[in-house]
Order: structure tokens, then sequence, then C-alpha cells
């Protein structure tokens, strides 16, 4: 079998790694750099907390994978189980934390209530105003830099060709097959997956799967070093996205942070999206309201990077309903990190086998016929 893959972020990378491992031939495209574009720019959060329920067999298979990554890939990527911590400040949000966490057990998710005296036992320093919380103990982070160019070299490793710099793609079915027209030259394969993000949309509607989707940049920051004493992610249960603020620290001291700054629309031509100084300010005042000590850090860099909002809130998964040996994975909203290894390993299984143990009905890609 051998096939081409379109995209070298995380869903692509890891789909060729697990294909690979398999024993398939492998070509995994990238316009251009593996890693350089939404994957690069993620916050690096591996949370399942909060996720649409459909989304948590992926997730649960995701958070396995992580845990084994460092072996798989043969190198860290920091993955670390720190935990996920997530604030409440109002009852309306204490409600909906409630909610989710009951549904979320049926899906075999289970978190952790914690009360106003809690935190301030567990985790001093955080949401010093917050009445509640609700923590999942083996959630945690990763390092968004390395995990897609490790997935890709360790995909190398078993045989796959990798393709940078590929430019204009076009691609088509060719009889049987899929001819993939490149900068760097003509491919040719029996199955074609797009893995393309934001880019992910055009890809599918050449073959006429449609699909609403629209291309975002978030802001996301980072502090000088500082000394290391939040060990959890900390994120925050509010109806208000004007106060959906997140942050971690990594080990080397610095605060990396997000949310609480509206996502700009970006032109997927050329595709770069950019962070707005202008809109730091607001969003450091929601930041410290998780952590009020950040107000005294230095800011020493913003960014953003080019992500694909489906209409939904859900990715796009599975089959095409339109081509025989087409498949998709996009569309993942801004919260695909934590997803992608899972991501990877069933669209190998599904591609390889022919079937997937993990639910994909929600993300089908006719979804939106109608």
């Amino acid at each position: 079998m051998k096939v081409i893959i379109l995209g070298g972020g995380l869903m692509g990378a890891a789909t060729a790694f697990f294909l690979a491992r398999r024993g398939a031939g492998v070509t995994l495209i990238e316009k251009r750099r593996i890693g350089g574009g939404a994957s690069i720019a993620s916050f690096g959060n591996c949370r399942r907390t909060a996720r649409h329920l459909s989304q948590l067999p992926l997730a649960h298979r995701s958070r396995r994978v992580w845990g084994e990554a460092a072996t798989l890939l043969g190198r860290d990527v920091e993955f670390r189980a720190t935990g996920h911590l997530r604030l409440v400040y109002e009852q309306d949000s204490l409600a909906d934390m409630r909610a989710h966490i009951e549904a979320a057990r049926e899906w075999d998710l289970h978190l952790d209530e914690l009360s106003a005296a809690e935190i301030r036992k567990r985790f001093p320093g955080l949401g010093p105003q917050a009445i509640a919380a609700s923590y999942s103990p083996e959630d945690g982070s990763a390092n968004p830099r390395l995990v897609a160019p490790a997935f890709a070299d360790a995909a190398s490793r078993l045989g796959t060709t990798i393709v940078e710099e590929a430019g204009e793609i076009r691609c088509f079915k060719d009889g049987g097959g899929f001819c993939v027209e490149t900068d760097k030259g003509r491919f040719a394969g029996d199955i074609l997956v797009n893995c393309a993000g934001a880019w992910g949309a055009r890809i599918a509607g050449q073959f006429g799967d449609a699909v609403p989707l629209e291309a975002k940049g978030p802001q996301m920051g980072v502090t000088e070093p500082l000394p290391h004493r939040v060990i959890p992610v900390v994120g925050i249960w509010t109806r208000n996205h004007a106060e959906g603020a997140y942050l971690r620290q990594v080990e080397r001291g610095n605060i990396i942070f997000g949310g609480a700054a509206e996502r700009v629309d970006v032109d997927l031509d050329p595709g770069f999206a950019h962070a707005d100084p202008a809109r730091l300010p607001g969003q450091l005042r929601a930041v410290a309201r998780l952590l009020p000590a950040i107000a005294k850090a230095s800011v020493i860099r913003t960014w953003s990077g080019c992500e694909g909002y489906v209409r939904d809130g859900l990715p796009v998964m599975g089959r095409s309903a339109t081509t025989d040996g087409l498949y998709h994975a996009f569309g993942f909203c801004g919260h695909g990190f934590q997803l992608g290894p899972g991501v990877g390993e069933t669209m190998a299984e599904l591609i390889w086998e022919g079937r997937t143990e993990i639910p994909l009905q929600d993300f089908r890609v006719d979804r939106f016929a109608a």
C-alpha cells in the first residue's frame, strides 16, 4: 500500500509514523517545514477536560500514546503528566463544571472537584479568588516544537519519504489511485490522506467534500524565566470568552499563556498569523486572575498560528464521502494538540485495517451536506 499524506503537522506526522510502523509505503508532503504551522504555534496542552464528549474515546487513546511517546519515538518530547487544573469563579460556571464532570464519567473520564480550601492547600498562588476547580491528575502538556518533528523523524527511520518546501500542491484522482504535483516533483499513491490543517477544506473541496471552515489565529505569549512553582496546566471554567485564559510553566521557568483574546481571521494566502501587541494588556489581566504573580513578570515573546475552525467546533476525520481512497483528518479547531498522537494511530488503523475501534460518526465529512 502506497500512501500520500498532505500536511506535515502533528496529525500528518503521527499518521505517517503509525502507517509506516504497520508496513505501508508513506510519502509525507509539507508545503513549508515539518511542524512549522499550527502545531508549533500550539500552547502544548494535553487536556481531556471540557472536550466535546464524543472526542473522549480519541482523547483517551491519545493519552495512552503520549505516555509511550518517548519510547515510541526514541526521544523526549517533554510530555509531562503534571495534571490539569481548571478554576471556577462564578456559580453558573460551577454548574457547568459539575455537569461536565457527571457527563464525562460515563465516557471514562474521572475528574476531581476541588473546594476553595483544597485549591489553596494544594496549589498555593493559583486562583486566590476561585470558589472551586476541576482537576485531572493524569493530563499535562508537551513541547509543540518537538512533537511533530519527532514523529516525522521516527517515520523516516521506518522508510517514510519526507518532502518539505513542496510549495503549491495540486492533487487529483488518477485511475485507481492519486497523483500529487508539487514544486518538488510528482508523487503517486493508492491512498491520499488530507491532514492539511487550515488548508484541509481546500483539499477536500477539490474532491467534492464541502466543509465550512475558517482560518483563525490565536494569541500566545511567554514570560521570562521565573522560579518553577506552577506544576499543573491551569485553565478556567467560564462562559465569558474574554476571561478564558490559560497558562503553564515549563521546567526552565518560563510561563506560557494564551486565551482571553479574540482569534483573528487569517488569509490562507500566504497563511501567516500575527499577534497583536494592543491585545496583550487585556490578555495579561485575564491570566493574572489565574496567577497574580504574572503581573510582575516580563513578556519576552508573543506569537500566533494559522488554525482551522469548523463551523460546529468538531474536526473532520475519516473517509471521504465522495472519493474512494481519500481520507481526512483536519479542522481540529484549536484543540487538536492533545488528540494528535491518537489521530495518527486511529487513521492508520482505519486505512490499514478498514475499520477503527474509535467512534468517528460525529466527525464525518458529509455531516454538513444537508
